[in-house]
């Protein structure tokens, strides 16, 4: 028995080795009648790697939720969960979760992270000019700063960086709420959500305002509650950073109201609002990713945040759009025409 559990762990070893070897920025394990296929993730496409019987393959996940601290025995309801390794002599972040299929085993999606490698915030973007705004909207001392973008747009990266900046060059303490935590950070508090035990979003995020940090991180406002704890958090003197599942800036807001709350609180407390998409750099012999943010602050903020009062529409300047920002990108022959 020991050694079927050795055989397993090695399994478990070799694959995300082989993922690191790739590049991969995730470990995909996807069941159908008679086997599991691995994929490998980068730079947005999937890559077929190899397959593996579906005995093989429910013994890896198993072992990679028990790794991540998740209900071995549970395999018809979704989880997720976190775990750490070292290869090469550098510590990595492993994100993991499950969902059930419609064969009656569980597929498998696993996030590799190098641990604590946040990048300098002026790193991130393609164009330095929004670089220097996201900045400018982190020197405030209270307020709300949202990141908006599909899955893999690199939202929580930058939000690392961000609180990055705010940490060491600002000298300002800094605590995370995750669920879970993605990427362990030596410049931040970084708290995980668990319901199990009670910490869900909206009471980690009351025991966090006691705690006296200047910056809070939320990794994202889901529900009702976080929400409102979100906006008295930035209301009572804390710059609060998080993410929200919207189309744009602008369906941000509308979300927010969706979540209970009211215009007039949205107007005092949102500093900024920070769409974002990765593009592929042109002229590189390895394909790199860079990111471009759409920024609505100022004076937009205004005339958007007025739109909800008025029911006028509000339309983003084009010189600011993803998609100016791609054209000029492109004409500029920096970004890859896909």
């Amino acid at each position: 028995m020991q050694q079927v559990e050795n055989t397993i762990e090695q399994k478990c070893v070799q694959l995300l080795r082989k993922a690191h070897r790739f590049g991969a920025s995730d470990l995909h394990m996807i069941p159908n009648e008679e086997n599991y296929f691995y994929y490998f993730k980068k730079n947005t496409q999937m890559f077929e790697a190899g397959k593996l019987t579906l005995h093989l393959g429910e013994r890896i996940i198993s072992f990679f939720k028990f790794l991540s601290s998740l209900d071995i025995s549970e395999k018809r309801k979704p989880q997720s969960g976190s775990f750490q390794q070292t290869f090469n002599s550098q510590k990595y972040s492993f994100r993991v979760s499950t969902l059930p299929s419609v064969y009656g085993k569980e597929s498998l999606v696993i996030r590799l992270q190098q641990h604590d490698n946040a990048k300098i915030i002026h790193a991130l973007s393609l164009f330095p000019d929004a670089s220097e705004k996201i900045v400018e909207l982190a020197n405030n001392r209270q307020g709300l700063i949202l990141f908006v973008g599909p899955t893999g747009s690199g939202k929580s990266t930058t939000m690392y960086s961000l609180t990055k900046y705010c940490s060491e060059n600002l000298n300002r303490h800094v605590i995370s709420l995750e669920d879970p935590v993605e990427n362990s950070q030596s410049h931040l508090l970084q708290i995980q959500v668990n319901e199990r035990s009670g910490v869900t979003y909206s009471t980690g995020l009351k025991a966090i305002l006691r705690h006296s940090p200047d910056v809070i991180m939320i990794g994202e406002i889901r529900d009702e509650d976080t929400a409102k704890a979100a906006i008295q958090a930035s209301l009572t003197g804390h710059l609060v950073v998080s993410t929200i599942h919207a189309k744009d800036g602008v369906g941000a807001l509308y979300r927010l109201m969706d979540l209970g709350v009211s215009s007039e609180e949205l107007k005092q407390t949102i500093t900024g609002i920070v769409t974002q998409r990765l593009v592929t750099v042109a002229n590189l012999k390895q394909p790199e990713l860079s990111a471009i943010f759409e920024i609505i602050s100022d004076e937009f903020l205004v005339e958007a945040l007025n739109s909800l009062f008025t029911g006028k529409d509000f339309h983003i300047p084009h010189a600011i759009t993803l998609s100016y920002q791609i054209e000029r990108g492109v004409r500029e022959g920096v970004i890859q025409r896909n």
